[in-house]
């Protein structure tokens, strides 16, 4: 890479993700030449991927605002406003919003999984269709293109 990349926010994807929260696409693969994708979530209250990992990327969550609780293989621990969770590939993990609303950002290592969120989240460019939603099949489909594994259902 010779050159930075800047996404100001009106060129950042924005797709709506599980329990109608979002997810923007900061960075993707192909501004990195494949090295990392950063995302933000934006969730209410509840919000909660099934309990699953990796196989491809090491991720990073940071909560920027609200509160967790986060489940690394059986352990739980509650994650803070402003608190950081290492979760390295093909270890079991999962999360559950706890606050009113949270603010998330994510890192994955190397790029790639923002696939996942486009294949099964709706752009929010895009009118949404009447009781959009995000069946558990089509996640269990873009988890496992993208390489995540789908261990069980939220905690």
């Amino acid at each position: 890479m010779t050159m930075a990349y800047l996404a100001q926010p009106e060129q950042q994807q924005k797709l709506e993700w599980l329990d109608g929260g979002t997810f923007s696409v900061l960075l993707g693969k192909e501004a990195t030449e494949g090295k990392l994708t950063v995302g933000r979530f934006d969730v209410a209250k509840g919000e909660a991927p099934p309990f699953h990992l990796h196989t491809r990327e090491d991720e990073v969550f940071m909560l920027i605002k609200g509160t967790a609780l986060v489940w690394s293989g059986e352990e739980e621990h509650e994650l803070r406003e402003g608190g950081i969770v290492y979760l390295p590939r093909n270890v079991p993990h999962a999360y559950r919003i706890t606050s009113d609303r949270a603010d998330l950002l994510m890192i994955a290592t190397p790029g790639g999984i923002e696939g996942m969120f486009r294949h099964a989240g709706r752009d929010l460019t895009t009118p949404r269709p009447d009781g959009f939603d995000i069946p558990t099949s089509l996640l269990a489909e873009a988890s496992e293109l993208y390489g995540g594994v789908i261990l069980g259902p939220p905690r």
